[in-house]
């Protein structure tokens, strides 16, 4: 989940929402591939962190694979990611802080079917990414808001507080 902050962190300084995953093959510890979003950049909402690191490594093996692969994702992923991880027969998701308003994995609805779910790693860390992404401006934002006047909250409430 380190490495996923850490690839997190770089789309946070390209003006990406900074969420970022690895896939690891299980049996053998081999990252197999990582992502970060790049919907911003490429103006396309389906360029989530799981769908390119999806997409890389289906160049390179098939698709049984992902039966032995364990997801780790920054953040919990949205309903379309976690449909297409479920499709995919993914064994395992471990994310940081859910999604409350788009999570598939039980943050707003429970689309999974197939594959065990560990939230809150590293959940401090990854929702002051996140923090950090919405309190700056967003030139590439359909409609831009003028964040001029907005804090950075560094306290990170505890769960169920």
């Amino acid at each position: 989940m380190r490495h996923a902050l850490t690839l997190a962190t770089h789309a946070l300084s390209t003006l990406e929402v900074p969420v970022a995953c690895l896939f690891v093959h299980t049996p053998t510890s081999t990252i197999l591939s990582t992502g970060h979003n790049d919907t911003n950049r490429s103006l396309l909402g389906t360029r989530h962190a799981e769908f390119l690191a999806i997409e890389s490594i289906l160049l390179t093996h098939p698709p049984d694979i992902f039966a032995d692969t364990t997801l780790y994702v920054t953040v919990e992923p949205c309903v379309m990611c976690a449909s297409a991880l479920d499709q995919l027969r993914v064994r395992r998701v471990v994310y940081g802080c859910a999604n409350e308003r788009f999570g598939g994995c039980g943050g707003a609805v429970q689309v999974r079917r197939g594959f065990e779910c560990v939230g809150g790693v590293y959940r401090e860390e990854a929702i002051l990414l996140l923090r950090r992404f919405y309190v700056q401006e967003n030139g590439r934002a359909p409609r831009p808001a003028a964040k001029g006047g907005r804090e950075l909250k560094l306290v990170v409430e505890p769960l169920g507080g």
